[in-house]
Formats: structure tokens, sequence, C-alpha cells
């Protein structure tokens, strides 16, 4: 493992990086089940946001809105909060995850919805020519990252387990140690398409969340059909 840090490149990283969630494409009111009226969902929605603890300290709390808190916490704060194990992590840190493209995102995270829906059996329900059976819906946020990062990229061809199909164990000993030495990140390829993710230990290098687009995943007997606009394919995963 020295030797794989040894003399390692750092990449200077000014740019926005894609970060694709689960979500869904229409909110549902939260208080249309205690009133017909929309003027009392918005007394309720009032009654919440000013009585509501809030956890995102805005640098300009005059002119922000509160929705603002929650792009924060959905785009930013949740894996910090909410730990996972994933390639570089064992799951006993907090780690964030983004690409380069939104197309990089979208390879990743049906990769693992696909392992998901298999390990739950639901693979076995979509019969070969399906056109349509299971779906999900994701949000992507674009999140600006400032920061020097770690350039995994590198190394490659060296120590190609870095994008290894399926076995993590490396590249979790390199994430233990970069969060263990208090590293803010990292950027490496990715091992499901022709692009870059970034893994982010440390969340004061991410800021100005914005949303970027809405997708709905469809899993067929031909692939995951990925729509960018409601019922229009954008793109197939095999």
């Amino acid at each position: 493992m020295d030797a794989f840090f040894a003399g390692l490149p750092l990449a200077d990283v000014h740019q926005d990086v894609a970060h694709n969630i689960k979500s869904i494409r229409v909110s549902q009111n939260l208080f249309d089940d205690l009133s017909d009226d929309p003027a009392d969902w918005e007394i309720a929605q009032q009654h919440e946001l000013a009585t509501k603890p809030h956890t995102y300290g805005s640098p300009n709390t005059i002119i922000d809105r509160p929705f603002e808190e929650a792009d924060w916490l959905n785009a930013i704060e949740f894996p910090f909060r909410n730990w996972a194990a994933s390639r570089f992590c064992d799951g006993s840190f907090g780690i964030w995850y983004g690409s380069d493209l939104v197309e990089t995102t979208v390879h990743e995270t049906v990769h693992h919805w696909r392992r998901f829906l298999a390990d739950a059996g639901f693979d076995e329900l979509v019969p070969q020519g399906a056109r349509e059976s299971i779906t999900g819906e994701r949000k992507v946020y674009w999140v600006r990252c400032d920061a020097a990062l770690l350039n995994l990229s590198a190394r490659v061809a060296e120590y190609p387990d870095l994008v290894h199909p399926t076995s993590y164990q490396f590249t979790q000993q390199i994430g233990a140690r970069l969060h263990r030495e208090s590293h803010p990140g990292f950027v490496t390829p990715s091992a499901r398409c022709v692009g870059e993710n970034y893994g982010v230990l440390n969340r004061n290098v991410l800021s100005s969340p914005r949303a970027c687009c809405s997708l709905t995943y469809r899993l067929t007997g031909e692939g995951v059909m990925v729509e960018r606009e409601a019922g229009q394919t954008w793109m197939v995963v095999n």
C-alpha cells in the first residue's frame, strides 16, 4: 500500500460534479390528508418552517430560502450521516460520490440498482423481451467541488483492482487510509463506463447544490431504459 501512495499526484479540482440519488419526480404534499383546502396546506407548511430546527447555515441568510436546506441535506449531507459500505468504504465512515458526467452516474447507479433487485429476486420477474416492469426514480444534483484530490487514475495500469467489477477489498483499504489521514478525497476512473468518479471524505469542500434533472429507471428484459424526460427513453444500460 505504501508503494501505491508514493508519489501519487494531485488533481486540483474546481468544478461541478454530478451526484445521483434516489428520489421521486413529483413530491407528495405532506399535509393533504389534514385538509382539502390548499390554504390550510400553506398554513401547515409555514408552521413547520417556523418550528423546525435548521441544520444548514447559509452565508446569505437574508435572501436564502428554506428549500435550500433540503437541497444541502439531500445533495451533500446525507452520506456523511448515513454510512454505507461501497467501493472505497467498509461502512465505518461517510463518503460522498459524484461523477464528471450525468451519464457516468447513470451507469454507476444502474449497476447497484440491478444488484439490489437481483438480491431481492425481482430480476426473475422480468421476462426476456418485456418492455416494462419495475421502475425506480432518481434525482441528479450538480455540486461544486473545490479541493486538491488525490488522482488515483494515475495508478490504474499498475493496480487494475482499482476498477475491479466486483471486488472492493483493495479499494476499501485505500479509502480507509485516506479517511484515517484526513484527506479530502480522490478522483478515480469509473469501473462501469468511460468517465471519472469523485470520492469526497470532507463535506467542507462541497458547496452550491443545484438540481440538474430527474431520471426514471425502467427494468426491462433488454436492459434498463433510462428516461430524462418522462416517457422518453434517453439511454439504455445493458
